[in-house]
Parts: structure tokens; C-alpha cells; sequence
């Protein structure tokens, strides 16, 4: 293996300071373990690995540079991105504050997935964010591949605990949280997300 220990370690510091500050998933991840308990959150945790998952595989594959210079395609998915989260965001804001208890069913346990996974891949700019990260920690005179694999799963599992560790609160926590309570915080989640959605499509292209 061609990475030491100080580089692991400065890795893992990196993704943990990463991964700990809310973003667009630790939202819905909130969001859906309020409305529906903690398997509903962690259903959605599992999406948004899974999106984790497509881009580490595609860094690895090289594919960075290609989406980078398909410039029409790269616009289409962010501005696609951008509708989703607003979307959700939307029907948060619409929602009336009662915990649902619908998680259950099988279509809900989906939706939850999909969710999570659509939210990561919303943002078209992940990708260059994987891009840029962590080919900085690669050794370029060892077997690039192995270290790409290696390094995105170690961000994977930080963001596997982190994230997984809202929705048990979260989903905790709604246990004690009123109506009201779950109707501001479904407020203040869409709120988060429409702004999202906003700003990724205001973004201009670097």
C-alpha cells in the first residue's frame, strides 16, 4: 500500500471536518428522520452513500476531466439538480407538521433511498469536489487506483458515521418534538434546500 500513516491520519482529519458541517443531505437526512423515525433517516444515509459511492467510481475510472469539459451537460445536470431541491424543498414548506408514519411500506423505504441518493447527486459540482480533494493525498508514483479506492472509502465510512448519527438523533429526538416543533423544523430544512436549490442554479461555471 502506498499510503503512510501521517497521510491517512491528515486524510481522516480532512474528512471528518468535511463531512461533520450540515449540507444539503445532513438536511433531508434530518428532515425525513423527524417526519418518519430513524429508519426513514438512515434509509436515506444509505441513498446518499450510494451517490458517494457512482462518483468515487467514476473518479477512479478518470472520468473527472470528461464531465468537466462537457460543458451543456454538466449545465443540464445542475439545473436539474437545482429543480430537485427545490422540489423538496417545496414540499417541506407545504408539509403540516405531523410526524408520518407511513416509513413502514415499502414504497416509502424507496423514496427515502432515492431520495438520499438524488440529493447527492444533485450537485453536479461533487464530482469536481472529488476531484480536486482527493487526488491532493494520491501519490502519483504509486498505483493511483488502488489509493483513489482506498482514500473514497475512508471518506465514504466517515460520512457513513456522521451522517448516520443525525438521523439516530434526529429520530430520537422526535419522539419528544411537538407538531409545532416539527412544522418549524420542516420550515427552516426546505428553506436550506430551495436556497440550495437557487444558488446552484445561479452558479456560473468554473
Amino acid at each position: 500500500m502506498d499510503i503512510t500513516l501521517a497521510t491517512f491520519l491528515t486524510f481522516l482529519a480532512a474528512c471528518v471536518a468535511i463531512v461533520i458541517v450540515p449540507g444539503p443531505n445532513v438536511t433531508i437526512i434530518v428532515a425525513n428522520s423527524l417526519r418518519s423515525g430513524t429508519r426513514a433517516g438512515l434509509l436515506t444515509v444509505a441513498g446518499t452513500q450510494l451517490g458517494v459511492m457512482v462518483l468515487i467510481l467514476i473518479l477512479a475510472a478518470g472520468l473527472s476531466a470528461i464531465m468537466e469539459n462537457f460543458g451543456a451537460l454538466f449545465n443540464l445536470i445542475r439545473i436539474a439538480g437545482a429543480c430537485y431541491l427545490v422540489y423538496l424543498g417545496l414540499r417541506m414548506w407545504l408539509s403540516d407538521g405531523s410526524l408520518d408514519t407511513s416509513g413502514q411500506t415499502m414504497d416509502a423505504r424507496k423514496s427515502y433511498f432515492w431520495q438520499g441518493f438524488l440529493v447527492l447527486l444533485a450537485n453536479p459540482k461533487a464530482l469536481v469536489f472529488f476531484g480536486a480533494f482527493i487526488p491532493q493525498f494520491v501519490d502519483p508514483t504509486g498505483n493511483t487506483l488502488v489509493q483513489t479506492i482506498v482514500f473514497g472509502g475512508i471518506f465514504l465510512l466517515s460520512a457513513t458515521v456522521f451522517d448516520s448519527a443525525y438521523a439516530i438523533l434526529a429520530g430520537q429526538s422526535s419522539n419528544w418534538l411537538t407538531r409545532n416543533h416539527v412544522r418549524k423544523v420542516q420550515i427552516s430544512a426546505g428553506s436550506f434546500l430551495i436556497g440550495g436549490g437557487i444558488w446552484l442554479a445561479l452558479m456560473k461555471r468554473s
